[in-house]
């Protein structure tokens, strides 16, 4: 079988190859500042998911500047979308948030926008300044769901519940934005079963989904939970199978944004076999070869 990756998407929809440029808009998160806690998710780092991206001490223009430096070896296309990445990106004010938007896609190279936010940081008013954005340059609003399990969601205290991402998805979708869900895989507590069950929810209504290992990282609520005992990470092998079978499970219209993910380096406490990038997508992708799964166009969306 072959799934819709993201390379082929971009070539179909921009007719070249599409880097991702990550950047930060200073936001925080309401599971931080105090509305729903102050600790964040269990797993979540002190940057927010967000160590890639550059500083938000700089402007937006020269964060863009700074990340194109460092994908300038690997195209020559000049094609990319800004990807505000770390925390919560719809968390501030509208005008603040047309600001920071309309920053990002006004160099001519800037081919979209990706924003990284929460589902229950979706008010109205948000909603028609995406539309609004979309007019000009593609929107893509990406959502961390991470499970459709309630007492998955209570663990990692994720702070809303599901029927919110439904209400989110359906607004986005009304206005004419694409969606993008991140689902982690492995998560304490969850069987196999659950996790398709999550993956075949996410399938039915997002446009695009992240498959993100579970990444345990210092400093974290998750490290503590990890160092008692209390649960294991998993091996390549089975999140390889895992995944696969997740691919197996979507819809063929469905775009695959990511599977694995990269955790920071410097903090990864588990597990460490995905420390080695190049080495996990060579096994993920021989798997995949041995399985007859493999990257194709299957469903137009322009």
């Amino acid at each position: 079988m072959n799934y819709y990756s993201l390379n082929e998407y971009y070539k179909q929809k921009y007719g070249k190859k599409v880097y991702r440029l990550a950047i930060s808009g200073g936001m925080t998160c309401p599971n931080r500042d105090g509305t729903l806690g102050t600790r964040g998710c269990i797993f979540c780092s002190a940057g927010g998911s967000g160590e890639f991206a550059s500083s938000a001490t700089f402007s937006v223009a020269e964060q863009l500047e700074q990340a194109k430096r460092r994908v300038k070896a690997k195209t020559s296309d000049n094609a990319y979308i800004a990807y505000f990445q770390p925390f919560t990106n719809t968390y501030a004010d509208v005008d603040t948030l047309r600001r920071l938007y309309r920053e990002a896609i006004a160099p001519e190279e800037i081919v979209g926008l990706s924003i990284g936010t929460r589902p229950d940081c979706l008010p109205p008013e948000v909603i028609d300044l995406l539309g609004e954005i979309n007019a000009v340059k593609p929107v893509t609003v990406e959502l961390g769901l991470q499970t459709i399990h309630e007492a998955t969601a209570q663990y990692i205290r994720r702070g809303y519940p599901l029927t919110v991402y439904d209400r989110a998805i359906e607004a986005l979708h009304q206005a004419g934005i694409e969606v993008v869900t991140h689902v982690i895989l492995g998560l304490p507590y969850e069987t196999e079963e659950m996790m398709y069950k999550t993956v075949s929810y996410v399938g039915e209504r997002t446009d695009g989904i992240k498959l993100q290992l579970l990444h345990v990282l210092e400093n974290t609520d998750l490290a503590d939970e990890y160092r008692s005992g209390i649960f294991d990470v998993l091996s390549l092998e089975d999140y390889t199978r895992i995944l696969c079978r997740c691919i197996e499970i979507l819809p063929e219209k469905v775009v695959v944004y990511r599977l694995t993910g990269d955790g920071d380096k410097r903090s990864l406490i588990a597990p460490l076999w995905s420390a080695d990038k190049k080495k996990t997508l060579n096994f993920i992708n021989r798997f995949m070869r041995e399985n007859n799964i493999q990257q194709g166009r299957l469903y137009s969306r322009i």
